[in-house]
C-alpha cells in the first residue's frame, strides 16, 4: 500500500467510469483504446478514471473452452491457449505502458486486466497513480461459474485499499461485490472511492451498487463493459453469428454516499461518465452510519481477514 495522507482531502474532483469493449485479443489495439477513453476523461477534467472488469485480455462471454464435467476438448485448449496468450504479466511491458497514461493525464486510474502468471490466470483490477507508478493490484477472490475454469482465485495478499490525494481507494470486482465480508474488508481499510469492475449488466445491479455506497458511505464507481458479438475474436467464439448482437449491455453508473445516482446507469451504448465527487459526503455520511466506527458492534462481531503474508496480525473491528 501507497504511504499518503490519513484523512479524506475536502477539495471536490471529478471522476469517470469508462463503458466500453476492448479490441479482441489484440493487446496494443486495447491499450490504444485505454489511452483514448483516458484523454477523454482528462479532456473532462476527470482525476480517477475506472475501468470495466477483464478490460485488458477480454471478457469472452457465452465461451465454454470445450469444458463438460469430465472432459475437456482440443478445441477448448487451443481456445484458452490463445486467450492465455493475451493475457498481461504483473509488472510488466503492458502495466508501464498503463503507467505512462496515468501519468501523461494526471490520473488515478483502475482498470481490470486478465494477469498471467505462469499457467493460471487472474481477473485482477490494477491501481495506477497520477505519477505511473502501479500502486497495488486486487486479484478476484471467487471466479463466478465457469469463471473457474479460465481464472484462478486471488487471496488476501492483494486485498489492496491504496491511499490517494483523491481518499482511500479499493476495488471489488463483480460479484465480490456480493461477499458481505469482502465489503467489509474494504470498509474496514476504510475506503472512500469504492471501485466496482463488472461485466454484470443487470437491472438489479444497480441495487447492489446503491446499497454499497449506503452501507460503506463511500462514493461508487461501478464501470462494466459495453460488447457486441462482433467484439469477440473468431477463435473465441465472435464468428458466425450476428456481430450486432448485444452480449454486455453496459450499466455503468456513479453513486454517492448516501445512495443517489450522480451519472449513468446507460445500456446499450460505449459511454464515458463523468461525475463531481465531494468528498465531505463521505464524513456527513459517516456522521451516523460509519460500519467499521461508531456503528459497529466489535464485542459481538468480529472480522479477521486471513493474509497468507502476515498470518498472525489478522484484522479486526478497533475496540
Amino acid at each position: 500500500m501507497t504511504p499518503g495522507p490519513d484523512a479524506l482531502s475536502s477539495a471536490p474532483f471529478r471522476a469517470a467510469v469508462l463503458q466500453a469493449a476492448p479490441v479482441a485479443l489484440d493487446l496494443e489495439g486495447t491499450l490504444q483504446r485505454v489511452a483514448e477513453l483516458t484523454a477523454r476523461a482528462a479532456a473532462d477534467g476527470a482525476a480517477v478514471a475506472v475501468f470495466p472488469e477483464a478490460f485488458i485480455g477480454g471478457y469472452p462471454k457465452g465461451i465454454d473452452f470445450g469444458v463438460r464435467l469430465g472432459t475437456r476438448d482440443e478445441a477448448g485448449r487451443a481456445a484458452f491457449e490463445r486467450y492465455h496468450a493475451a493475457a498481461i504479466e504483473v509488472p510488466g511491458p503492458a502495466v508501464e505502458r498503463l503507467g505512462q497514461i496515468a501519468s501523461q493525464h494526471r490520473m488515478e486510474l483502475v482498470i481490470g486486466v486478465v494477469e498471467r502468471e505462469r499457467g493460471t490466470l487472474y481477473c485482477t483490477a490494477l491501481f495506477l497513480g497520477p505519477d505511473g507508478q502501479l500502486r497495488g493490484k486486487h486479484r478476484k477472490l471467487v471466479p463466478t461459474a465457469m469463471e473457474r475454469c479460465v481464472w484462478g482465485r486471488g487471496d488476501a495478499s492483494t486485498l489492496t485499499v491504496v491511499d490517494s490525494p483523491r481518499g482511500k481507494i479499493g476495488a471489488a470486482i463483480c460479484w465480490e461485490n456480493y461477499m458481505p465480508l469482502m465489503r467489509a474488508a474494504l470498509f474496514d481499510r476504510g475506503t472512500e472511492v469504492y471501485c466496482a469492475p463488472t461485466v454484470d449488466d443487470r437491472d438489479v445491479w444497480q441495487s447492489t451498487m446503491r446499497h454499497v455506497a449506503v452501507e460503506g458511505r463511500c462514493h461508487v464507481l461501478a464501470a462494466c463493459q459495453h460488447l457486441r458479438r462482433g467484439d469477440l475474436h473468431p477463435d473465441l467464439g465472435g464468428g458466425g453469428l450476428p456481430a450486432d448482437e448485444v452480449l454486455i449491455r453496459g450499466g455503468s453508473v456513479i453513486i454517492d454516499p448516501f445512495g443517489e445516482v450522480l451519472a449513468g446507469p446507460v445500456y446499450g451504448e460505449d459511454a464515458v461518465l463523468i461525475a463531481e465527487i465531494d468528498p465531505g459526503a463521505v464524513v456527513r455520511g459517516r456522521f451516523d452510519l460509519d460500519v467499521t466506527g461508531h456503528y459497529a458492534r466489535p464485542d459481538v462481531f468480529e472480522l479477521r481477514v486471513k493474509d497468507p503474508t502476515d498470518v498472525d496480525a489478522p484484522r479486526s473491528h478497533p475496540t
